[in-house]
């Protein structure tokens, strides 16, 4: 009546695994307890109003205005910030789409044979490469184009639209490759020509693996920090157009954290800006779960 050998090990294999995710779900817990704490001390101890903080246009925490509310205007920021992202997922989704109809239905030979390694290696480029690469090629070419200093959402939108391009890509060509073959093949008995049936047909079936692919690239692009730093020019202003200095709120981190101390309002406010940013991350992993749901087939 003992146990065997084997169920021994399944039972200690199912322990190791529960404790295992029990830890990754108190890291977690423990991450979002400690960043959302900290910024709510911006409003809770140094008395900062949320609105003001959310729509005045203003960032200079060391100093206070006339009627001594600090000023911690955060607009700037979250504008550069969807701006920037939403902007680069529009460039991006396009010439993704394009390059996985081509890697899937167009030419799925020569597609593995080109397009698989170009995107292999842009995945591979570390930030600060694209950040560089920016700030060498990116800026001088807006700079000549449109004049002013080259730094602004113009030249972080190019560099962010190579850098998400190849993760868009590489999950639309999945999200292609999951439509069943005999979609395809009812399409064209039919009577239906290839174009047809990759209009009409395959891009509607792989429409929630698309979006998804979509609302991933916009994850990435909005929690980028070193390569939109070093071609944004980092200007907390207000993005009156696209080639000005502006800012985003990982670029304002980056730049503020090393040089504030913790417990005063200059780290506060970085801070609340971080639960922002925890907050919009939530917000895209709900976002991609919600559209799964939606495209999941009914059984």
């Amino acid at each position: 009546m003992k146990k065997s050998s084997k169920r021994r090990l399944e039972s200690f294999g199912r322990t190791i695994s529960l404790i295992s995710t029990a830890v990754i779900v108190f890291i977690v817990l423990s991450i979002l307890y400690f960043v959302t704490s900290k910024g709510i001390s911006t409003f809770v101890t140094d008395g900062v109003s949320l609105g003001d903080f959310l729509t005045k246009s203003i960032w200079n925490p060391g100093t206070v205005a006339d009627d001594g509310t600090p000023l911690v205007g955060a607009l700037p920021m979250i504008a550069g910030s969807f701006l920037v992202t939403l902007i680069s997922a529009a460039l991006a989704t396009p010439f993704a789409v394009a390059a996985a109809l081509f890697m899937t239905e167009i030419s799925p030979k020569s597609g593995k044979k080109i397009l698989q390694p170009v995107i292999e290696l842009l995945v591979g480029i570390p930030s600060v490469v694209y950040g560089f690469i920016g700030l060498t090629v990116v800026v001088p070419f807006v700079r000549s184009l449109f004049g002013g200093t080259g730094f602004g959402i113009l030249s972080s939108t190019l560099v962010l639209f190579v850098m998400i391009l190849p993760t868009v890509t590489s999950m639309s060509v999945d999200a292609l490759n999951a439509v069943p073959r005999h979609y395809r093949e009812a399409s064209l008995a039919m009577g239906g020509t290839r174009w047809q049936t990759i209009y009409k047909v395959v891009l509607r079936a792989a429409t929630p693996g698309l979006m998804t692919a979509v609302v991933f690239g916009m994850a990435r692009a909005f929690g980028e920090a070193l390569a939109v730093q070093m071609v944004i020019g980092n200007a907390t202003l207000m993005p009156n157009n696209l080639v000005t200095p502006a800012s985003t709120l990982t670029s304002i981190l980056t730049m503020s954290m090393g040089n504030t101390v913790m417990g005063t309002l200059e780290n506060n406010v970085l801070w609340s800006l971080a639960t922002i940013l925890l907050l919009m991350a939530l917000f895209f992993n709900i976002l991609t779960r919600y559209i799964g749901k939606k495209g999941a087939v009914k059984k």
